[in-house]
């Protein structure tokens, strides 16, 4: 792990043991983690699968970039360790894993839920939902619906 940051975009399933050992360190005792998966349901349509698509180079250096800013915020003892998956999953699957340690639990806290509110307002990852009627659609960021507002408003300024 590079300056205790290490950001990456994979095809392959996200592997939740690669994530704790990457951020595990003895002399941290705090550590959280944030999964998200595919959900079956969304906008009254069943969901059948999502397709992720990222420009990769701009999309880690914005994922570092978020990184780093969580180090400034809550100190240089985090250990932080993102992985988004790009492709085809299917409901259920993994898609974006975030691990983060730090001295003391709520660091470990603050930072990781910051780290992905942040992802999903500002790295360029694009989403589409496939239907069960084989209908698709684009989705706009998690930031821009109206439900997040106020939780990306919040972790904004910390």
């Amino acid at each position: 792990m590079k300056n205790n940051i290490e950001c990456k975009i994979v095809e392959s399933k996200v592997s939740e043991t690669e994530i704790f050992q990457k951020v595990h360190r003895p002399e941290n005792g705090g550590m959280n983690f944030f999964f998200g998966s595919v959900r079956d349901f969304n906008a009254d349509k069943k969901v059948i699968a999502v397709s992720y698509d990222s420009f990769e180079p701009l999309a880690i250096k914005v994922l570092e970039e978020i990184s780093k800013e969580a180090i400034v915020k809550w100190g240089d003892s985090l250990n932080i360790y993102v992985v988004h998956r790009v492709g085809r999953l299917k409901c259920g699957e993994i898609s974006v894993g975030v691990g983060v340690s730090s001295r003391h639990r709520d660091e470990s806290y603050q930072a990781s839920r910051y780290i992905i509110e942040q992802l999903k307002n500002r790295v360029p990852i694009w989403k589409k939902e496939t239907y069960e009627n084989g209908e698709t659609a684009w989705l706009r960021g998690h930031a821009l619906c109206s439900h997040a507002k106020e939780h990306v408003r919040n972790y904004e300024h910390r």
